[in-house]
């Protein structure tokens, strides 16, 4: 492509920072994902938002992703970019899947997520707080992967009038093709959701033969 001055389209999308992590420096902010080798599903968790286009204004987008399969455990969309936000996506990643105490929960260290609302509510289900570093995006790459991957696959050169019709639309990629369909090379050709369940259903016979 570099030699025939080809450039893809969707490069030409630019995006802007949409949390504000300046009260969220110094110590207190550990990283506890970093240089950690996770190998079952539901260990550890990240979770960032996102904007998306719509005819009647932008739709914010936040997801909680399993690390290790990569499939969506829990999403919420607001029009406003609130701490509730986030709140939601984690309530409905945790009534889906029943995270369990001790599970990493990785995110930017952006007000919502700093907020005293979102951290009392992980405390609450015992799940521990860990956040990027200042400065450093590629330490929650796990998130930014996935909302590449949709935009390009479900939002890019298309249209939505509602802010209804385009939460809609994401709703059904994520739950009716990216968890359940969607093979990916890392995975072994298999979807997030099926990656999973193999690996849970192998740990649970190795223990039964254990």
């Amino acid at each position: 492509m570099a030699e025939m001055g080809l450039q893809s389209v969707h490069n030409s999308h630019r995006t802007r920072s949409l949390t504000d992590s300046r009260k969220a420096r110094g110590d207190g902010y550990p990283n506890l994902v970093r240089n950690q080798d996770f190998d079952m599903p539901y260990q550890a968790v990240c979770s960032d938002i996102t904007y998306l286009k719509s005819g009647e204004g932008w739709l914010y987008l936040c997801v909680v992703k399993d690390i290790v399969s990569g499939e969506i455990l829990g999403e919420s969309t607001s029009k406003r970019m609130k701490k509730e936000l986030v709140i939601q996506a984690f309530l409905n990643a945790q009534a889906r899947h029943n995270l369990q105490p001790g599970v990493i929960y990785h995110s930017d260290r952006g007000s919502q997520y700093t907020s005293k609302a979102f951290t009392e509510t992980l405390k609450l289900y015992g799940l521990e707080q860990s956040f990027s570093r200042v400065g450093l995006p590629g330490d929650n790459a796990w998130a930014e992967s996935f909302f590449s991957t949709l935009k390009k696959e479900c939002i890019h050169f298309r249209h939505f009038a509602t802010r209804d019709k385009l939460q809609q639309t994401v709703f059904t990629w994520v739950e009716s093709f990216y968890n359940t369909r969607r093979v990916q090379a890392r995975l072994g050709y298999v979807s997030p959701r099926e990656y999973a369940t193999e690996l849970i259903a192998a740990c649970r016979h190795s223990r039964q033969a254990a």
